[in-house]
């Protein structure tokens, strides 16, 4: 048996080479341990771009690990199913634990509180002590945010970004006052195309998959056959080298004006503005700090507008550390939070699967995430979420698709984004209200109502768009809920405004909506 003084664990989205476990790294008596197992894979039902969008980048990572002079164990998936003896996280490192003599595991702190759990309990089972360092990829450490949430009768987003910006000297001026006089431009960050929808945008930077991921694609077609998403036009950046074209690209490119459109959708369009950066971030193969830092000195240089640079600044300065801040100050019982009093059984329907329905918004949502297990924010949070809220979608369950079908989606961001945010399941930890809306909205930000053959003005009818159904009945629902709630006032008043014959055709079709018995796809 051998002796090993460092396990070195390295989990799936930590693929940084400066990471703290390597910092006293002894190639001689440690050793780096990788695995991909069948449970990270099926725990919840993994579309197949999040499956070579993990995998791929893990042999990348190995790879160059092993080049550097470090000897890896690693624990390689094959196409054969019957192979799975060794299917979980727990077992796989079980395993190594009996074939070696290790002193101790060492690893960066899981951006997922069961993997954390897991491996503790692991550690205790096989008596073999455990470390957990801190993860330096991120601006605001857990215990920080502990700090400045503690005694807040409410944690506002805006006031964590600003300590923030405050914090790290980012977007202020010579007085330390934030460059333009104002900390957030958000309400110039909310233009639609208008008719004639988006210019021509330069295409997104392309990777013709190397061998290492024509291999992962093949054992991930063959083993998740069964699993959603497709896999064909798979292009993510699967190394640092790829994920820093992404960057500079987006820099270049699309920063000028992510901003002024980055809540604005056209139908068949794919990624406009955005960055579609959030998976190489989430992997650790590009760190925020770089990132933040381009797109600051592209505001510097004249090469993009405050309120563009401000706008992508503030999600990933802001909103990604906010969002990792709420998961570890509120977990483990974030998880079973449901505000709204949703069914356990209400599941997504059975479209944001295939994405069969005639809602031109949904369909369009849905092509994307199929296509390529990504959406930008808008189409996340006011097309598939909306609908999902309005639905009456279980908020955990709304979570456990979110994190099947997106390729950046990891625990930390996904449950207070999905859970939270989206679903207001935890009553207003993430959000002061809900993000309810008719299908007006989808209207007034692209042109998916133009070719619908559902209209977003009415709410009953053959044509009633389902969104504008189900907005109605929402409230309707909730409205003794949200009564004291100032925000919801004025949608609330509303609601007087139809009478009993209207709200009886209202509440009937959106029951048949929930139930399936009202199909959303002509025959």
């Amino acid at each position: 048996m051998s002796k090993i003084r460092h396990l070195v664990l390295v989990l799936g989205d930590q693929l940084n080479h400066d990471s703290d476990v390597f910092s006293d790294f002894d190639p001689d008596t440690d050793r780096v341990w990788m695995a991909e197992n069948d449970e990270e894979a099926t725990h919840v039902w993994c579309h197949k771009t999040r499956l070579v969008g993990f995998f791929s980048p893990m042999r990348h990572f190995r790879d160059e690990l092993r080049e550097s002079g470090k000897t890896v164990l690693y624990h390689e998936l094959t196409g054969d199913r019957r192979k799975a003896l060794e299917s979980s996280f727990a077992s796989v490192l079980r395993k190594t634990l009996d074939e070696h003599d290790v002193e101790k595991l060492l690893v960066v702190s899981p951006g997922d509180y069961r993997v954390r759990e897991q491996l503790r309990a692991t550690s205790e089972q096989e008596g073999v002590p455990i470390e957990f360092r801190n993860d330096h990829h991120f601006y605001c450490t857990p215990e920080e945010f502990d700090d400045w949430a503690a005694g807040r009768k409410s944690m506002v987003m805006e006031t964590f970004y600003r300590k923030m910006r405050q914090r790290h000297g980012i977007l202020l001026d010579d007085k330390k006052e934030p460059e333009g006089g104002q900390w957030n431009f958000d309400k110039e960050n909310r233009e639609t195309f208008g008719k004639s929808g988006p210019p021509e945008i330069p295409p997104v930077p392309s990777f013709d998959p190397d061998s290492i991921t024509r291999d992962v694609i093949d054992m991930v077609q063959d083993r998740f056959e069964d699993h959603p998403g497709s896999v064909e036009q798979f292009d993510l950046p699967v190394c640092r080298k790829d994920a820093l074209k992404y960057l500079k690209d987006f820099i270049k490119n699309r920063l000028p004006k992510f901003g002024t459109f980055q809540d604005a959708m056209w139908n068949d369009e794919t990624f406009l503005y955005h960055s579609r950066l959030s998976h190489a971030i989430n992997l650790h193969l590009l760190s925020p700090k770089e990132v933040v830092d381009a797109a600051e000195q592209a505001y510097r240089e004249g090469e993009a507008p405050l309120n563009c640079v401000e706008g992508f600044i503030r999600q990933v300065l802001g909103w990604r550390e906010y969002v990792r801040g709420i998961y570890w100050n509120r977990m483990p019982h974030y998880e079973e939070r449901n505000s709204l009093h949703c069914d356990p059984d209400q599941d997504v329907p059975p479209f944001f699967w295939d994405g069969n329905t005639d809602m031109a918004c949904v369909a369009d949502a849905m092509r994307l995430l199929i296509d390529t297990a990504y959406a930008h924010h808008i189409q996340r949070l006011m097309v598939l979420g909306l609908f999902a809220q309005l639905y009456g979608t279980h908020p955990l369950r709304f979570h456990h698709w979110h994190m099947a079908m997106y390729a950046d989606a990891i625990d930390w961001v996904s449950l207070p984004n999905a859970l939270g945010m989206s679903q207001y399941g935890d009553g207003g930890v993430m959000a002061t209200k809900p993000y309810c809306a008719t299908g007006k909205y989808i209207q007034r930000m692209s042109n998916h109502c133009k070719g619908c053959r559902y209209d977003p003005a009415k709410a009953t009818g053959e044509d009633a768009c389902p969104f504008t159904t189900l907005y109605w009945d929402f409230l309707d629902r909730h409205q003794q809920q949200f009564q004291n709630n100032s925000r919801m006032t004025l949608q609330l008043k509303n609601l007087d405004r139809k009478d009993s014959s209207e709200w009886s055709d209202i509440r009937s079709r959106a029951k048949k909506i929930r139930s399936g018995k009202l199909t959303l796809k002509q025959q």
